[in-house]
């Protein structure tokens, strides 16, 4: 049987000061190829070149992936600062009403770091800027210097909800996971439902309440290291079953039509 087609989300990349191109991170098509076993295909993250409706037609399942550019403030109706970092119009332009689609159809996704904000923007929530100024937040940013190995090492605990999907994927309440970002959500959207926390109370796991299919998130990368992390494989293995799920059944839900 064919496997299930395996969307990811890219990030607008400039090589060499002036050639722009649309990048994905191999480790995110490793994961994907070799733990969830599905076919990885590179999505450009621009509305001019993918509908929503082309993509949900052509893929079983889409990672939302991490990236240097933030949601812009403007999506949860706030100002733009210089706080906020640098931003990708275009990705948000795409990612936002593609999350709002698959989990109205069920189709599945998994959002990580970045699509982890994303998928919370899109069902309502607000981020902070850099999570870190916060009192009694600690510094969840990428080591400033290291090798990958280092970088992406594990940093802190993550507890999640007793019973709920991450504890019955992990087997535990608590695990061990790397931390790369400066943004965090502050506050939840109704249906965005915060399902684990770092020791320091900032969100790191979350799904969407009511939804008809997979709709995981986590603000870290369980995409290093897939194959071996004991917490990033059964979490990559588990959206590569609901793609598989998808693919057989391909019934979509019709989208809502505006009023």
């Amino acid at each position: 049987m064919a496997r299930p087609r395996i969307g990811i989300i890219t990030n607008l990349h400039i090589v060499n000061d002036s050639y722009r191109t649309h990048a994905g991170g191999v480790m995110n098509s490793e994961a994907v190829a070799q733990v969830a076993e599905g076919l990885p295909l590179l999505i450009p993250a621009d509305p001019s070149l993918a509908t929503v409706e082309d993509l949900l037609d052509n893929f079983d399942g889409f990672v939302l992936t991490g990236g240097r550019p933030n949601v812009h403030p403007e999506e949860y109706g706030e100002e733009e600062t210089m706080a906020h970092g640098a931003f990708d119009r275009a990705r948000d332009a795409i990612s936002l009403p593609l999350v709002r689609a698959c989990v109205e159809r069920g189709q599945p996704f998994l959002g990580i770091c970045r699509g982890f904000q994303e998928v919370a923007v899109a069902l309502g929530s607000a981020l902070h800027p850099e999570i870190r100024d916060l009192p009694g937040r600690m510094n969840h940013r990428m080591p400033p210097e290291g090798t990958t190995e280092e970088r992406f090492a594990l940093r802190h605990k993550v507890t999640v909800s007793e019973g709920g999907p991450f504890h019955r994927l992990f087997g535990a309440t608590e695990v061990m996971t790397n931390t790369l970002h400066g943004q965090a959500v502050i506050r939840a959207g109704e249906r965005f439902v915060i399902d684990g926390t770092a020791p320091d109370g900032t969100p790191e796991a979350a799904f969407v309440r009511d939804a008809p299919g997979f709709t995981l998130s986590v603000q870290w990368h369980p995409e290093f290291n897939a194959a071996q992390d004991p917490v990033s494989r059964p979490l990559f293995q588990a959206f590569g079953d609901a793609a598989r799920a998808w693919k057989a059944r391909r019934e979509p839900m019709p989208l809502a039509k505006s009023a």
